[in-house]
């Protein structure tokens, strides 16, 4: 299975296409809107400003980092949608700094003065009482001060700053004398950033604390807190990995990683109270443009609000979920095993709606310690720090059961936990794989191997999510069990390709990327088309987490001119443009913004009349189906066909959390007419198992 040669795709023209980038400044936006909407409680609130920030910082790591490396190496590629590296980069900063302005705009003039009328007061510490002052001052010498090691920034030397650390420059002057010393102190999140006052729900930010007790780190010397200006800094964290000259992949990243701290400053945010010669000065040394410079208002790094989310004010977020068993794996609590109720017919979990506790994790566990299961094969890209699914696999080796085990190490964030996972499965016998060498490998699979008679059955997870059980609660997910004979066979020829040398191509159910992916889904489209011209009313509904391919936008486009009804639900990025006349006249899109990240893919084509639809692991992007070792499984079982269109159907209803978009490239939040109840699918979800969330 390598990669597929390239060929160049019949590409629409550039004006019939979104920027990339821009696409996912759209989806931030919409991350924002949530935090801003009136509608959402007020903790809620909190954490989607948090979450805006904290996408903020990956993307300027990873995309305009990149944009930023093309822009140094004098590539002149344009982007497909006709853009060079130089005009799309600004036309990024031109859209990200008003969105930016508005974010800390609306904390500090309405959502820090809301939170302090509720009873949590995030204190200046200017305003704070003389009592007050002094734990602080007492807090700062036991549990800061030791901690603090500040730099003196020379001429000839600038600290190395960390990457998204909060740092503070301080203008430090002679008692005696005129000229001034500048220094660099790094603000220590030892716990939290915001220091609990004795006062219920009272807060002071840990960078105030620390301002105004900076005489203590420069005795004899003068330095006031109104010299003291917070600033921060994003780094390009790309990894370079040579594979083909790599013997030891393991050492190649960890090497990599450590130069990750020193890689090139993408964006700086300050304090709007830098004056203009400190402001410069950071500029220069950080080697940064006016461009690259976020002045920003009230509190640096908004992400960390997040630890406030959880205070203990139940009226002011929404009700604690708890998942539900799955009525199947319900109904055999008392005796079964999971082995049984998958033999009894296929079946698909709805994460976080049902437990993934109880069932991807029950089914590795069990097969950890079900003494006729001979073998366990499974992926890994991305899974929980403390992960009881590593551990029951490292309880399968122990059971001297065949566990064979492929740990992504390239998975982006991931790389450090995903090399210690890798170490001790390999300590306890654990055949570990690191991924195929020019490809990441995001499928989530797992296949058990289990002695039944004098036969071997081949039981399965074919999911759209990680198997984290930590994301698990909070991503919405799918995954299919069955043990199913056809789709058994190519999993089993899949995991042979992954860990050993095989050049299997001829996979009879599952879409397997890079192999045959790509052309079925193409063929898929093509198909809905010639039924179209052959009087059938055709549909497809494609849901995903991002669509870029133009390949793909370009088949749709045909399809949509042809007749074909398309209904997009893409979460982020969209790259396609929807409802244009004369190019796009029946493709919807929408996206669905809510308390779970929606992450689930499913691809529904009406075909004639017989029905088909697939989940699995793959968005429609290059990268997927080019670059990834991804898995689609079709489902064949009419009722869970019949579910999952249901399930798309609840989403396409949606009035309270969808957003379109617009033949202008923008998105309209959709509300309920006059007369029309409010439709939350994520609630109507929540609802099915508990009823009281209707």
């Amino acid at each position: 299975m390598e990669p597929l040669p390239s060929r160049p795709p019949e590409l629409t023209k550039p004006e019939h296409l979104i920027n990339r980038e821009l696409s996912w400044i759209a989806f931030n936006q919409r991350v924002l809107a949530e935090g801003l909407d009136p509608r959402t409680p007020l903790l809620e609130r909190l954490k989607f400003l948090a979450i805006f920030s904290s996408n903020l910082d990956e993307f300027f790591m990873v995309r305009v980092a990149g944009i930023k490396r093309r822009i140094a190496q004098n590539m002149a590629t344009l982007t497909p949608d006709g853009l060079s590296p130089q005009v799309e980069l600004l036309a990024v900063q031109q859209a990200l700094k008003p969105l930016v302005q508005k974010q800390h705009d609306f904390f500090g003039a309405v959502l820090r003065p809301e939170l302090s009328r509720q009873g949590v007061d995030i204190k200046n510490y200017a305003d704070l009482t003389n009592g007050q002052r002094e734990y602080l001052h007492a807090y700062f010498r036991e549990k800061i001060f030791p901690t603090l090691t500040p730099l003196a920034i020379e001429p000839s030397h600038f600290p190395h700053v960390s990457n998204l650390s909060l740092s503070m420059i301080a203008v430090v002057r002679e008692p005696q004398a005129s000229g001034r010393h500048l220094a660099r102190v790094k603000v220590p999140l030892l716990q939290t950033r915001f220091i609990p006052l004795a006062e219920p729900m009272t807060f002071v930010p840990v960078e105030q604390v620390l301002a105004h007790n900076l005489e203590l780190l420069f005795p004899g010397m003068m330095v006031s807190p109104d010299e003291c200006y917070e600033f921060r800094i994003t780094r390009d964290a790309e990894l370079d990995i040579e594979e083909e000259e790599a013997d030891d992949l393991i050492s190649a990243l960890q090497q990599e990683l450590r130069k990750q701290r020193f890689g090139p400053v993408v964006r700086l945010e300050l304090s709007d109270r830098t004056p203009p010669d400190i402001r410069a000065e950071l500029m220069a040394r950080l080697e940064i443009a006016e461009t690259d410079t976020y002045d920003i208002p009230h509190l640096l790094g908004l992400g960390s609000l997040m630890a406030l989310t959880g205070l203990p004010l139940p009226e002011h977020r929404l009700p604690d979920w708890r998942s539900v068993t799955h009525p199947r794996i319900k109904a055999a609590e008392e005796s079964g095993t999971i082995f049984q109720v998958i033999r009894a017919g296929d079946f698909l979990v709805h994460h976080p709606y049902q437990s993934f506790t109880t069932t991807v994790q029950r089914f590795i566990e069990e097969a950890a310690d079900d003494p006729d299961v001979l073998a366990i094969k499974q992926t890994l890209y991305r899974t929980s720090g403390d992960s009881p699914i590593v551990h029951a696999l490292i309880r399968a080796a122990e059971n001297n059961k065949q566990v064979a085990v492929l740990v992504e190490l390239k998975a982006r964030f991931d790389e450090a936990n995903n090399i210690l996972w890798a170490r001790k499965l390999e300590n306890a016998g654990v055949h570990v794989i690191y991924g195929k060498r020019g490809l990441k490998t995001h499928t989530k699979t797992a296949l058990v191997i289990r002695r039944e008679g004098e036969h071997l059955m081949r039981y399965y997870h074919i999911g759209t999510g990680n198997y984290n059980s930590r994301t698990a609660r909070f991503y919405s997910d799918l995954g299919l069990f069955s043990c199913r004979e056809d789709i058994g066979n190519d999993l089993l020829n899949l995991f042979n390709y992954l860990t050993g040398i095989s050049r299997h191509r001829d996979y009879q159910q599952l879409l397997v990327a890079p192999v045959n992916m790509r052309d079925r889904f193409l063929q898929m489209i093509a198909r809905e088309v010639h039924h179209q011209r052959q009087g059938y009313h055709s549909y497809i509904i494609a849901k995903m987490n991002s669509l870029v391919d133009p390949e793909i936008i370009t088949a749709l486009y045909e399809a949509s001119e042809a007749g074909v009804n398309i209904d997009l639900i893409v979460r982020g990025i969209c790259c396609l443009r929807a409802g244009v006349p004369g190019l796009s006249d029946r493709i919807r899109v929408i996206s669905v913004i809510g308390r779970f990240l929606e992450h689930s893919r499913i691809f529904y084509f009406s075909n004639g009349g017989k029905e088909v639809v697939y989940i699995g692991s793959a968005d429609w992007m290059p990268r997927n189906l080019d670059m990834r070792v991804e898995v689609i499984t079709p489902v064949h079982e009419p009722a869970l066909v019949r579910e999952l269109k249901e399930l798309l159907d609840v989403v396409l209803a949606d009035n309270r959390q969808a957003w379109e978009l617009l033949p202008d490239n923008t998105y309209r939040q959709r509300h309920p007419q006059e007369g029309e109840p409010e439709m939350s699918s994520q609630r109507h979800f929540m609802s099915v198992g508990r009823p009281e969330f209707a």
